[in-house]
């Protein structure tokens, strides 16, 4: 069971953003992700549990920040509830998309499941909804994802291999790499993998 920690920071001034200290793990039903999120100065800031089914669909997402929560999962497309720090006014959402995104590593590694790009059909697009910092607002928007390069490097725990995959956004094309080794992102926009207690879960 993988256990760590991303440091966040801004992808355009590298400005901190805190840390996600996380765990995960693939299990007889997907692949569950629960983490916690400090603020630069240690405060906490937040906090993501999501579970994915076996074929990479999230059916339960919980994620907390700056006191709003959104709750949801894959159900008509995706289907949410947002909640506003008072707790008084909840609102329902529904899109036709195929899962979740936002700032944590976590929806990474959930859309390489959900895409299982090969060098056989390695690139595909793709609709999420992102979950916008610092509320949570929800906004719809579709990528391109490219398999470019999957290599095996040799390690204590024997060979890692590691996918890197380039991620298209459609409405501006802005292009960015990702790089993913089973259920770790080690490098991403924004994303650095600071810590690692355990190697990445490797995927059947």
């Amino acid at each position: 069971m993988p256990r760590g920690r991303y440091s966040l920071h801004d992808p355009h001034d590298h400005t901190p953003l805190g840390e996600e200290h996380f765990h995960c793990a693939p299990g007889p039903s997907g692949w569950r992700y629960v983490a916690q999120r400090t603020t630069p100065s240690g405060d906490h800031a937040g906090s993501i549990d999501l579970a994915l089914d076996e074929l990479g669909r999230p059916i339960r997402l919980e994620v907390n920040a700056a006191s709003w929560q959104v709750r949801g999962a894959a159900l008509d497309g995706v289907t949410w509830v947002r909640t506003d720090p008072t707790g008084t006014h909840a609102t329902e959402g529904n899109a036709p998309a195929h899962a979740f995104t936002g700032t944590s590593p976590a929806f990474l590694v959930a859309t390489t499941r959900l895409l299982r790009l090969t060098p056989a059909s390695p690139s595909t697009r793709v609709r999420l909804v992102a979950l916008t910092d610092p509320v949570l607002a929800p906004r719809t928007l579709d990528q391109s994802w490219t398999l470019l390069n999957s290599e095996a490097h040799a390690t204590d725990n024997g060979p890692l291999t590691v996918d890197e995959y380039q991620v298209t956004a459609l409405d501006t094309g802005e292009q960015h790499l990702v790089h993913v080794s089973g259920d770790v992102v080690l490098a991403a926009p924004g994303i650095e993998l600071e810590h690692l207690e355990t190697p990445p879960s490797a995927f059947t």
